[in-house]
């Protein structure tokens, strides 16, 4: 039998079983002193870029406005045009890093669209590969991520200058 070591999902299955912390976690990185430990990649005026702590593949990003809005109409002009450029200059930053060979990008508004944080719209981006699809999420409903959120703020942030 393999045996499958992914230690850093400890903190997701003692998330889901404790009571989870009051406010926006979004915002708590936004207001962090240390923004590594928010995993966060990148920050304009208006919009903020983060590794999803509890990511779908390697490299999943949260892209948020700065404001504190549940719905898009909420935002401003500036706000949304922002957001859209950031949203494609990470697209470019996970090429660079990743080269993969595809994204999934999409919004859940509303915690009936499966939005576990619905106070706060942010935009998913998930990069894809060629047959980064396996048994695991079949059978066991487990999905491997082979590499530390440590790891890949790193990686990430030697490729900055793509959200330049």
């Amino acid at each position: 039998m393999e045996q499958l070591w992914a230690p850093w999902r400890m903190k997701y299955i003692e998330y889901t079983t404790i009571k989870k912390e009051n406010g926006c976690f979004i915002c708590k990185a936004i207001e962090s002193k240390n923004p590594d430990e928010c995993y966060v990649v990148h920050r304009t005026s208006h919009t903020i870029v983060l590794l999803n702590a509890f990511p779908y593949n390697t490299g999943h990003l949260l892209i948020a406005p700065v404001k504190h809005v549940a719905d898009l109409s909420q935002l401003l002009q500036d706000d949304l045009c922002d957001l859209a450029i950031t949203l494609t200059k990470s697209i470019e930053l996970l090429k660079s890093a990743f080269n993969p060979d595809g994204f999934n990008i999409g919004m859940n508004i509303g915690k009936v669209a499966g939005a576990g944080l619905d106070t706060h719209v942010h935009v998913h981006l998930v990069p894809r590969w060629l047959g980064d699809t396996n048994f695991m999420p079949i059978i066991s409903n487990t999905k491997v991520i082979p590499e530390a959120l440590s790891d890949t703020l790193t990686r990430l942030k030697k490729h900055l200058e793509k959200l330049s």
